[in-house]
């Protein structure tokens, strides 16, 4: 990003001086907007104003404590902004109305975000880089993610589940939901699995280990063999295709393997033996 015109003739500002201002005519006027309190659409003038802004604290000691104060401030504005409003919205809500707030906040994170980023960029210049600390826009998204997941984490992945569950049910479900859904857990590191890993798919296979535990018991001891396969296959394929529309890819493997084992390798011998006894059906019709 370059440097506003003039931006290095402009007056050294302190921390104290200018954070009123970013925060009355900057700050204020996003959230306000995002809250639907009144509508404020940034012109080019006021971005580079802010901008320089931040550029006129910052640039004389490129790591010194006026960037180390702009920096925590920066922070301060999403754990404030996330604790007052978005997750008291989603505090009670459970199920797809959970899932859909929960979007609807992460749209408005990440505006907030993407117009801070740019009011900030300079902390990415200098000084997040040579302190070794995330630039603005990441340290945004990990704060997002600290304070939501953090206490709603459970909450959203068994809504993201049952969905599923709903749709292997034959259940019509919001797939475009769902899928917004998780990736916010790969947009939270810019593509990063980390966090769908270790907050959801555990959870997800586990669930898909349950589910099928549950189906191959109740088709085992009513279907014919005949039918089993033919219902085994069908888990595969819709399996395969559900990966496809909303999962990770790196999923697949790991669901089919669940799929073919619970249905499959749980209940080989009892499979086996309804082989035997549909192929001595057929001998004799035959």
């Amino acid at each position: 990003m370059r440097m506003a015109s003039g931006a290095a003739n402009q007056k050294v500002m302190t921390f104290d001086e200018a954070w009123p201002i970013l925060q009355e005519e900057a700050i204020n006027k996003i959230i306000d907007h995002l809250e639907g309190i009144q509508n404020h659409q940034f012109t080019s003038g006021e971005y580079m104003r802010f901008y320089t802004i931040v550029y006129n604290v910052c640039f004389p000691d490129k790591i010194g404590p006026e960037n180390n104060k702009m920096y925590e401030q920066y922070k301060k504005t999403f754990q404030d902004y996330i604790s007052s409003k978005v997750l008291p919205s989603l505090r009670g809500k459970k199920n797809e109305d959970l899932l859909q707030e929960l979007l609807k906040r992460w749209n408005n994170h990440k505006i907030l975000t993407r117009w801070l980023s740019r009011f900030f960029h300079y902390l990415d210049r200098y000084f997040a880089v040579l302190k070794n600390l995330p630039g603005v826009g990441t340290c945004s998204h990990l704060i997002f993610y600290n304070l939501v997941y953090g206490e709603l984490n459970d909450q959203i992945r068994d809504a993201i589940i049952s969905l599923i569950d709903k749709e292997r049910e034959g259940e019509q479900i919001d797939e475009e939901t769902l899928k917004k859904a998780l990736d916010i857990y790969v947009e939270i590191e810019e593509g990063s699995k980390k966090y769908y890993e270790k907050d959801f798919e555990e959870a997800m296979m586990n669930a898909t280990t349950t589910f099928y535990s549950k189906k191959a018991l109740e088709w085992i001891s009513n279907e014919s063999y005949e039918d089993y396969m033919i219902k085994v296959e069908e888990c595969i394929n819709l399996e395969k295709n559900r990966v496809s529309n909303y999962l990770k890819f790196r999923s697949k493997n790991k669901i089919i393997e669940i799929v073919q084992h619970e249905l499959l390798n749980v209940h080989a011998s009892k499979l086996e033996e309804k082989k035997h006894y549909h192929e001595a059906v057929n001998k004799t019709e035959n």
